[in-house]
């Protein structure tokens, strides 16, 4: 179910900052967790792989889907929460270079317990500098589940873009047309890769995609990466990962090593057209997002993304 706290609370902290006016740099941070209609859940649909639907069980009256990880988990507790979290940093400004930055949590998550508090998401993206906003959607609620939802389904994830843009305009006062028009750059934790690579798969926003970030997230799909990466060579991909996907990480580098693509295992000075780089750490899984190759690896990552300063 949703985290209706946070709900509450995101809606109270917005009606507290003043919005900006057309082209005016935001004075305070704003933060606010809503519920879109273009959520990843519920989702009523079949598997990706066409073998049956993703509610798979029935009992009374209940739906259900049979994880692999978690057993069955029922729609009404897991997969019917329609929260998207959306962050705007003090001294975003709509009128100079921006980006969209959209991150995808992992397994046994929810927005504001783990992607604001536990794991600094909105506070990294303003530490690093970026003219950037933050668009998060809810998954399956603090479940052990990867499932994509609605994102499974092309063209899906595109119309998501379009109603974060609208709720981005609401928040600052700016123009939906300029969040529609801005490149985004995708960041996925952990069980993050599926969506992710479902995004990929389908090319949705493929022209506004700058790069892709992944945080020990390939468990799987890593031919969808590879693919994705050897056909976008003006975008950028860096996955820093520790032993959990260690593997699929390989698989990436050996797919991209037969189409002659070098991927560099050092941490990229720039993040530019054409960066493709593998980071291994020894770090925690259940920290990355704090403390991968270095602290707050996605506040380092984004301020390496020149051109968009704010």
């Amino acid at each position: 179910m949703p985290d209706r706290r946070a709900i509450v609370t995101g809606l109270l902290a917005t009606a507290a900052f003043p919005m900006a006016s057309q082209g005016a740099r935001l004075r305070k941070a704003i933060s606010t967790i809503v519920p879109f209609k273009t959520s990843p859940f519920p989702y009523r649909g079949k598997l990706p792989d066409g073998s049956g639907p993703f509610l798979d069980v029935t009992a009374n009256g209940r739906r259900g889907h049979t994880s692999p990880r978690g057993g069955i988990y029922w729609e009404d507790e897991t997969y019917s929460d329609r929260s998207t979290l959306l962050a705007v940093p003090r001294g975003f400004d709509p009128a100079r270079p921006a980006v969209i930055v959209v991150f995808f949590h992992g397994n046994g998550a929810t927005l504001q317990r783990d992607v604001v508090d536990r794991q600094r998401v909105v506070a990294q993206v303003e530490a690093s500098g970026l003219n950037a906003v933050l668009v998060a959607p809810q998954f399956a609620s603090n479940a052990q589940d990867s499932s994509a939802g609605n994102f499974w389904t092309p063209g899906y994830f595109a119309r998501f873009m379009t109603e974060a843009a609208q709720g981005l305009a609401k928040l600052t006062g700016a123009k939906a047309a300029k969040f529609d028009a801005m490149p985004v750059v995708l960041v996925a934790y952990s069980g993050g890769y599926n969506p992710a690579a479902s995004v990929l798969r389908n090319g949705d926003v493929s022209g506004r995609l700058l790069g892709v970030i992944l945080l020990d997230a390939v468990f799987d799909e890593a031919d969808i990466f590879a693919d994705w990466i050897a056909r976008h060579r003006k975008s950028f991909f860096v996955s820093a990962y520790g032993q959990p996907s260690a593997s699929g990480n390989a698989e990436i580098r050996q797919l991209l090593t037969s189409q002659g693509i070098d991927a560099s295992s050092d941490p990229p000075r720039r993040l530019e057209a054409g960066t493709v780089a593998l980071l291994t750490s020894d770090a925690a899984h259940d920290s990355f997002v704090t403390r991968a190759f270095l602290g707050n690896p996605l506040q380092w990552l984004l301020g390496r993304l020149h051109g968009f300063a704010r």
